[in-house]
């Protein structure tokens, strides 16, 4: 089992911008971001293949363009940094991770931190 520990959400007006840090005891092949917002079910958002030193980055499409999903070698976390943040992203953000190198089968994510709230007005 990855235990893993999310930080940084908070709340910020439309249009700001929020980066997220998930430390994790160890990483596998594929580390991803969820979020689930009151009333809905849990959606991904993005994930980051180290299989192999891979890096590649796969976005769903309500990431795309404003998420950015990556690694930071200096805390030995991985970040998610949020951009032109909307209303719509209110929610609480999970990291995840998956063995194996489909990072974007999102079914497969089985160990999960506690989150981290993000919460955007308008």
């Amino acid at each position: 089992v990855v235990q893993l520990v999310e930080s940084g959400g908070g709340s910020v007006q439309a249009g700001g911008s929020l980066r997220l840090s998930c430390t994790a005891s160890r990483y596998p092949d594929c580390m991803g971001w969820f979020r689930q917002a009151p009333g809905k079910d849990r959606e991904a958002v993005a994930s980051l293949r180290l299989f192999g030193g891979d890096g590649r980055t796969y976005y769903t499409d309500s990431a795309k363009g404003r998420f950015t999903i990556g690694q930071d070698n200096v805390k030995n976390a991985l970040y998610l940094q949020m951009d032109n943040l909307k209303p719509e992203d209110t929610a609480m953000y999970y990291c995840a991770t998956r063995s194996g190198p489909v990072c974007d089968d999102w079914s497969g994510y089985n160990d999960w931190g506690q989150g981290t709230q993000v919460t955007v007005s308008s």
